[in-house]
């Protein structure tokens, strides 16, 4: 659960900013849209394959430099 103690002199709107920021840096809100919804065995497949791709992609880039 994620927790923001609001400072002395701080705004709400700050202070919800800092809020949303520590949620996406959990990954709470991408664990919720994951739930949404049904997701099909093959979809997850087609998802983690393309993920695998992009991260090879990324690391066959730093490797060249």
């Amino acid at each position: 659960m994620t927790v923001v103690k609001i400072r002395e002199d701080e705004s709400f709107e700050k202070a919800l900013r800092r809020f949303t920021k520590s949620c996406e840096r959990s990954g709470i809100l991408a664990d919720i849209r994951k739930h949404q919804h049904f997701e099909k065995p093959s979809e997850k497949r087609k998802r983690k394959m393309a993920a695998a791709r992009r991260k090879s992609r990324r690391r066959f880039y730093e490797e060249s430099f």
